[in-house]
């Protein structure tokens, strides 16, 4: 797994839990969905994602996107 592909699949997890949150716990919880698809946003147009910072520290092969 390179490190686009585990950013990705880490914003994807990141956003079922806020929606498993907001369901069951408390619907502000929608914030953090929010927050998330921000991030990916800005992430697609600037190509800075703090996710990837944290995986490259760990190791994580280089993509395409993220380096």
């Amino acid at each position: 797994m390179n490190l686009d592909r585990a950013a990705l699949a880490f914003a994807g997890l990141m956003i079922l839990v806020s929606l498993t949150l907001t369901h069951f716990v408390s619907p502000w919880f929608w914030l953090f969905t929010a927050f998330i698809g921000l991030n990916l946003l800005q992430a697609a147009f600037t190509g800075f994602c703090p996710a990837a910072l944290v995986f490259k520290r760990f190791g994580v092969a280089s993509g395409c996107v993220f380096k």
